[in-house]
């Protein structure tokens, strides 16, 4: 049976100070209320706005009933997660005690998803995307499925068609076709690119932005942690071994932590890319936003005459290029003569940096808890 997986553990550093610790950006009501996916705009009230979560989980439903869509996030947000999600059913939520980044999680949620359902197919997605329309993400996964109906070994990478020389992505390169249309053998994985390369990229036709989604059988990525990473694989083992409940919780608080810390590219799909016809790659063609920083998010804003991107009581004067939100409805954020600036105001912080800094936010942040604590973080 087809289901899928949402990761949903990251902390959002990079959009700080409205993404913190304890509320992540990945559940912040930050996406605009028209998301083409059927009208379920509402989820955030009439019209306003909804979670990247929700959005996901949205998604999805054009794809799967939601009784087959897991969640799998950080133990510290499973409320907020439930909260969330009221059509996510309570075992359907995976909760990682600390996070030992992807091939760990994707491990998890892969294990319990085989406890279940053996002969389980597994889409792998991504809490903080905004895609667009959604009847093309839902054909491209539907695409993936029906080539592990073919090549049930098969560890299928979504590839997003890339609409410019983006240098903050990995890439695909694409092999020979396979007996699915729209389906091709991933023939390497490249690094984020310089510019004069990602134009190459660009303009050979051959390349897709990594996306970082994934379907296979749930079996299959488990049987190739035990390949590549025996370490995880042994763990997760034990941790499935255990009876659902209190005593299962108990194993995976004791033996999580200890597996080693790796991606899931690095641990499974680059290794296994080695082997002709293992990995695959189908194209998703679609509008992709990978909502990661201030810049990213501006394109989920509204949009003034100026360019000036802005949420929140704000009135700006002779402005323009900026990014301004404000989540406290008392507090007016007032701009005169600023130009292509970052600006954010929350209860206990105001941040403000050049929009070509913004990919250092996380570096402040880290320098605010080194000098603060992480009252803030």
């Amino acid at each position: 049976m087809r289901h899928a997986v949402i990761m949903a553990g990251g902390s959002g550093t990079r959009l700080w100070p409205l993404s913190r610790a304890h509320r992540p950006k990945q559940l912040l009501d930050i996406v605009a209320g028209d998301a083409g996916h059927g009208g379920d705009a509402g989820r955030g009230g009439q019209g306003g706005a909804h979670s990247l979560l929700a959005e996901a989980f949205s998604r999805l439903e054009a794809v799967l009933p939601a009784e087959r869509i897991w969640v799998c996030t950080a133990a510290r947000y499973g409320d907020q997660v439930r909260a969330a999600l009221p059509e996510l059913r309570a075992d359907r939520l995976v909760l990682e005690p600390v996070a030992r980044d992807t091939a760990n999680a994707i491990g998890l949620a892969a294990a319990l998803v085989a406890d279940v359902d053996p002969d389980a197919e597994l889409a792998v997605v991504s809490a903080d995307h905004v895609i667009r329309p959604v009847e093309r993400f839902a054909a491209a996964v539907n695409t993936a499925y029906d080539l592990l109906s073919v090549r049930p070994r098969a560890l299928v990478t979504l590839g997003v068609t890339p609409t410019s020389a983006a240098t903050g992505f990995g890439y695909v390169q694409k092999g020979a076709r396979t007996e699915v249309q729209g389906a091709a053998e991933v023939a390497s994985f490249r690094e984020k690119p310089d510019r004069a390369t990602a134009q190459r990229y660009l303009d050979s036709g051959q390349y897709l932005w990594n996306s970082g989604m994934f379907v296979w059988r749930a079996r299959t990525v488990l049987d190739a942690l035990a390949e590549h990473l025996p370490e995880s694989a042994a763990g997760l083992g034990r941790i499935v071994a255990a009876p659902a409940g209190p005593v299962r919780d108990a194993v995976l608080a004791e033996v999580f932590p200890t597996l080693p810390k790796i991606s899931v590219d690095y641990a499974v799909l680059e290794p296994a890319a080695a082997e002709p016809g293992r990995v695959a790659v189908v194209d998703l063609d679609v509008e992709w936003l990978d909502v990661g920083s201030w810049p990213a998010l501006a394109h989920t804003l509204d949009t003034d005459p100026a360019g000036n991107a802005v949420r929140g009581l704000t009135v700006l004067l002779d402005s323009s290029g900026n990014v301004v939100l404000s989540d406290d409805p008392g507090h007016l954020v007032a701009l005169v003569g600023v130009r292509d600036s970052v600006v954010v105001h929350t209860a206990d912080v105001t941040m403000v940096c050049p929009v070509g800094d913004a990919e250092r936010v996380k570096s402040l942040l880290a320098e605010v808890q080194g000098r603060l604590g992480d009252g803030f973080a």
